[in-house]
């Protein structure tokens, strides 16, 4: 219906693609809240070794940073890209290009990071790559913050789902991201993802990537916010309730404050042990086991790459 038109046709008359729904004509050149207009706009497409250790491995993931965001966290490491565009604009026949070249560089996967706003354009890219010979896991890396109608648009294409579980909490997700609407999206967005992925599938000796990457699955993030102990003791029970072993689950503790989270005086600080500790013996409690944590120092600046087009 009209997602499928969306994605046959080009860009739809009037933006539904994310749960705002915004409407903006964006093939007459009308920007969407996502801050997407016609163009396609990508900020870094290059190896990325930060990522959890069955996506990047000791290659490293092809990751490719679009520019615009649906949700725009007051809090977001990206904000560079997500709010003030930057980033360089491109054809679709480009970003083909580009998923061959991360897999002649020995990427484990290509890594969609924040896709949404440019689905009709990735669509493409995907499968004119596919028929020039890609055969890397395709990584959907989300905030989560998706309408499962669109999702479905995608079956065949993705291989592996990595979305954000922010919030359990609509007023968190309100006053940090400006979507009330974030749980409910979220939890048809995940209950789509797991359906498309099934169990977790993982490379073996002889596969085309290292082993142990994943080929198939659902890896769901959730980030730590200072002093929201009770918000992420739900999301972790939520998650572990509702699917069980079949999917991943990472607790981050790199959340760094950055300035413009600056009038939220709560969010300016860190993570402490204490409250990532909490976090984590909440996991083990309820049996959790396939699960990744983050050691060390991991709120830094440094981890954030620099947007200057590298790849694009």
């Amino acid at each position: 219906m009209e997602s499928k038109w969306i994605f046959h046709k080009g860009l739809p008359a009037a933006c539904r693609l994310c749960p705002r729904q915004c409407g903006a004509r964006r093939a007459a050149e009308e920007r969407g809240f996502c801050g997407a207009d016609h163009t396609l706009r990508v900020a870094r497409a290059a190896l990325h070794f930060w990522e959890e250790p069955c996506l990047s491995g000791e290659r490293g993931s092809g990751t490719v940073f679009f520019s615009g965001c649906s949700l725009k966290c007051v809090y977001c490491q990206n904000y560079e890209i997500s709010s003030h565009g930057a980033g360089k604009e491109i054809p679709w026949e480009r970003l083909s290009e580009i998923f061959l070249e991360l897999q002649g560089q020995g990427a484990n996967n290509i890594n969609l990071v924040t896709p949404t706003h440019y689905l009709p354009q990735i669509r493409r890219a995907l499968l004119r790559a596919k028929g020039e010979g890609l055969y890397l896991p395709v990584v959907y890396n989300t905030s989560g913050y998706e309408r499962a109608e669109v999702l479905r648009t995608l079956e065949g294409l993705i291989d592996v789902w990595l979305p954000d579980c922010k919030y359990r909490s609509p007023e968190l997700a309100l006053r940090y991201s400006g979507a009330a609407d974030y749980v409910q999206a979220v939890s048809a967005a995940l209950d789509e993802m797991v359906r498309q992925a099934g169990s977790p599938v993982f490379a073996g000796p002889g596969e085309l990537v290292e082993e142990g990457i994943l080929l198939r699955g659902v890896i769901v993030r959730h980030l730590l916010l200072p002093g929201q102990p009770e918000d992420t003791r739900a999301v972790i029970r939520f998650l572990y309730q509702r699917y069980g072993d079949s999917i991943w689950i990472s607790l981050m503790n790199q959340y760094t404050p950055l300035p413009q989270a600056a009038r939220f005086p709560e969010l300016n600080r860190r993570i402490t042990p204490e409250e990532y500790q909490a976090a984590i013996d909440c996991a083990l409690a309820l049996g959790l086991e396939n699960g990744f944590i983050q050691e060390g120092e991991t709120a830094d600046e440094s981890f954030i790459p620099p947007f200057d087009a590298q790849g694009v």
